[in-house]
């Protein structure tokens, strides 16, 4: 049977390149097409870019079409919208937003980012404060607050927002979920230059943004439901990456060690050594978790993912800087841009050590990881949590 899925996947990728041969058609059209087909994302329903396919098929159709010159979506540019946003509206959006987010999503014709961390509310995403009240009768909600740390917002022309719509009951029950046009009056971007010197992460400001009722995801004060399964793609999609053996952070200081022979020392020959085998054994983790995901949804191991993917980034960048001594200090540019996508490996050593420094806050931090584990994954008793059942106006602030 599977076999059968495969070559009726293959015939379909060909049957795409022959109507749309790549090269004689403009890479936009070809997307579109793709994702008419059915060949986008294949475990998505049919008529939202897929065919109701096991998503463990999605690399049969990749392959037909890398080998064939065909463009891609440059995934890494559209990450959000690709890892949070569309698995959220697939699950929680009304027919008609599915049909209007997911094709200019998919194609990269619309960014998304994601509106969620505040100055006041970043582990505790909870205590948010951005406000949402609706007008009379069912009108708009009008939108007031502040976000931070929000990538990709310089380039988005849609977010996905939890804002609050109920002070008067606990924190995590009036919450709201929101798609957010960021090119509305009242939506002000701000960069914010990290230590890396690029502004990847900007600031939001909020002021009167009329936000349609059509645009809300889920019921009214579900949104903190909602937004758990974002986050739960969103570990996935940062620590979950699947890369070839000696890719990603452990590439650098493996190939440096072998053209470098001037560099070694037994001490730092062990420790290469113990890296090496610690991301091979996150990566094949990786590699089992999206096996998983084929059948649902990620679960709280994603949480495990991204908590190794910090702590190993962070450990393999330092031993990568010792190891090149003098070198490791050079930091070839520090000019202040803003990057159209998240890099964590580009540039040069230095590069690497610094902006790894933010793979333990971003998706979530280590320390409310470790949380999650414990309690969803080990099943250990619950933090303490005195605020679990005051009204969020009556919270200490």
């Amino acid at each position: 049977m599977a076999k059968d899925r495969e070559a009726d996947l293959r015939e379909r990728a060909r049957a795409l390149l022959a109507a749309h041969p790549p090269g004689t058609v403009p890479p936009g059209e070809f997307l579109r097409a793709r994702f008419d087909a059915g060949l986008a994302w294949v475990h998505f329903p049919p008529g939202l870019g897929g065919l109701g396919a096991p998503r463990a098929l999605q690399p049969v159709v990749d392959a037909e079409l890398t080998a064939a010159g065909a463009p891609d979506n440059d995934p890494h540019r559209i990450g959000i919208g690709l890892g949070m946003a569309a698995p959220t509206i697939l699950r929680h959006g009304t027919e008609e937003q599915q049909r209007r987010f997911l094709r200019p999503l998919w194609t990269g014709e619309e960014v998304w980012c994601q509106l969620f961390s505040e100055p006041g509310a970043g582990s505790d995403l909870a205590g948010l404060g951005t406000r949402a009240v609706q007008e009379p009768d069912g009108g708009d909600w009008i939108v007031d607050g502040q976000k931070v740390w929000t990538s990709s917002a310089h380039n988005a022309r849609w977010a996905i927002l939890i804002a609050r719509t109920d002070p008067d009951v606990p924190k995590h029950q009036g919450i709201t979920y929101f798609v957010c046009d960021m090119t509305d009056p009242g939506v002000e971007v701000r960069p914010l230059r990290q230590i890396t010197g690029e502004a990847e992460f900007n600031e939001v400001f909020l002021t009167g943004v009329r936000i349609p009722d059509a645009h809300r995801l889920g019921e009214v004060g579900d949104g903190w439901r909602v937004a758990q399964g974002t986050l739960a793609n969103e570990r996935v999609a940062i620590g979950g990456v699947v890369l070839p053996r000696e890719a990603g952070m452990i590439a650098a200081p493996a190939a440096a060690w072998r053209e470098r022979p001037e560099l070694r020392t037994t001490e730092l020959h062990d420790r290469l050594l113990s890296a090496w085998v610690d991301a091979e054994v996150a990566r094949l983790s990786a590699e089992r978790v999206r096996q998983q995901l084929a059948a649902g949804s990620p679960g709280p191991e994603g949480a495990g993912l991204k908590l190794a993917f910090a702590r190993l980034n962070q450990r393999i960048s330092g031993l990568e800087v010792e190891l090149l001594g003098e070198d490791g200090l050079r930091y070839s540019d520090w000019t202040m841009v803003r990057p159209r996508s998240v890099d964590f490996y580009g540039r040069d050593a230095g590069f690497r050590y610094l902006r790894a420094k933010g793979n333990s806050i971003e998706g979530g931090t280590s320390e409310i990881l470790r949380n999650i584990i414990a309690e969803r994954v080990l099943r250990l008793p619950a933090e303490p949590r005195t605020d679990k059942d005051a009204a969020w106006k009556d919270l200490p602030r």
